[in-house]
């Protein structure tokens, strides 16, 4: 099987170890990837921001650059939210503006092969146990783009139970917004930190090593806030998590 990795502006940007773990894992699973170079952002801070007609080149780039790939792969479920959930809005206004249907056209050939990475192993593959081993005390931060937009549920809890050595505890208010929100947290900083330390405090209540998530904006922001507390506890992508073997543990 041969995918496209879409690795994401923050991953490129600040976390590439992330888009490695993401070829070392699927590598490991038998699956071929392809990195097209030309691959750019989504459009997710754009759109957000009420930049929509901004947002559309970045869409038709989008369609172009992963066009012939059955299956586009990416650990941010933000990034799969914007495609997935918000690209269809940008085709559908489009033609309603009277320009056409070629954006929606261009959503549609994205829509159906655009996948979490949480999403592609277990629905795609088939798999939850990876053949990863992570000797840590972990606890898992499910961010509102997978939970609320995308439906993860319990794909990544199911990744993790499988992995050897690890002891996954529950994180109280799971569900509750961290308090990143992209550019919620530059527009109400002070509600945003707010939401951030009550996170930090239940994080750090369950006893944990390490939070993880699917996402590196939140959990830039996680980490952010306990860094700034003093916490011993670090954050670490699922996928960083799932790629270590006995071998090796990123």
């Amino acid at each position: 099987m041969r995918v496209a990795l879409f690795v994401t502006c923050v991953n490129d940007t600040l976390y590439p170890r992330t888009g490695q773990a993401v070829v070392t894992l699927l590598e490991r699973l038998g699956v071929e990837v392809d990195f097209p170079a030309a691959q750019s952002c989504c459009g997710q801070p754009q759109y957000n921001t009420g930049y929509r007609h901004e947002s559309e080149p970045l869409l038709r780039h989008y369609a172009e650059v992963f066009a012939g790939y059955d299956h586009i792969v990416t650990p941010s479920g933000s990034c799969v939210a914007m495609v997935r959930d918000n690209y269809p809005r940008l085709g559908a206004r489009a033609w309603a503006e009277g320009r056409g249907g070629a954006l929606a056209e261009a959503a549609a050939s994205v829509v159906p092969r655009t996948y979490e990475l949480t999403e592609f192993l277990v629905d795609v593959l088939g798999v939850t146990d990876v053949g990863a081993y992570y000797p840590h005390t972990v606890t898992y931060h499910p961010t509102c783009h997978g939970l609320r937009m995308l439906g993860l549920g319990d794909r990544p809890l199911a990744l993790l139970r499988q992995v050897r050595g690890l002891k996954l505890v529950e994180l109280a208010g799971a569900d509750e917004c961290c308090g990143f929100g992209g550019t919620f947290a530059v527009k109400n900083a002070a509600v945003s930190a707010a939401m951030g330390a009550d996170k930090a405090r239940a994080i750090e209540a369950t006893g944990a090593d390490v939070v993880c998530t699917v996402d590196n904006s939140c959990q830039t922001h996680i980490g952010g806030t306990l860094s700034r507390r003093g916490s011993a506890v670090r954050p670490v992508h699922l996928a960083e998590i799932l790629a270590s073997t006995e071998g090796r543990v990123l």
